[in-house]
């Protein structure tokens, strides 16, 4: 497993004036495809569940077709936008989805401390709509060493465990 020093979490440390702080190193443990795809299984009932709640009944209340076979039908273009919208408005407030936050996931920024309107729209638009289409782009997590989607990477975020960042203390010497 790589793990990797990141700089905004050092900051945060030493903010926090804890014991040790100036000696403390703080270490992110990057999210691996499993846990990643079990996130994206909850993400996607949610979504379901939202869009057979709030979509659908809509639909059939203004008397629209929900059955059309079509691929740019008005139910379909209405359910791809709350699959986006979920994914973009949630990651840009908490910076994880509630599936991530079930697992205890959270996306992350490799350049800054918050996440950018521009790499949201990139990660969570252009680049889940490739991964899910060429699906084997995703599978690039188990391989990659910070476990980036190929949309991570262009985006320059990752995902790690946000309950088990660890704090290491060097081992002093008698």
């Amino acid at each position: 497993m790589v793990q990797e020093q990141h700089p905004i979490e050092e900051e945060q440390l030493a903010e926090e004036k804890m014991p040790y702080a100036a000696s403390a190193v703080s270490v992110l443990h990057y999210a691996g495809f499993w846990m990643r795809f079990w996130a994206y299984l909850l993400d996607l009932i949610v979504i379901g569940s939202i869009s057979r709640l709030l979509v659908y009944p809509l639909f059939r209340a203004a008397e629209l077709d929900t059955t059309s076979g079509e691929l740019f039908s008005a139910i379909n273009i209405a359910a791809a936008a709350v699959f986006y919208l979920y994914f973009i408005l949630m990651t840009k407030r908490w910076g994880q989805t509630i599936g991530k936050m079930v697992f205890g996931l959270k996306v992350i920024s490799l350049k800054s401390s918050d996440l950018s309107w521009q790499a949201i729209l990139f990660r969570e638009w252009i680049g889940r709509y490739l991964s899910a289409t060429i699906f084997i782009l995703y599978v690039l997590v188990a391989f990659l060493p910070k476990k980036q989607g190929l949309h991570d990477y262009f985006a320059d975020t990752t995902v790690i465990h946000e309950r088990s960042l660890v704090v290491q203390t060097p081992i002093q010497t008698v």
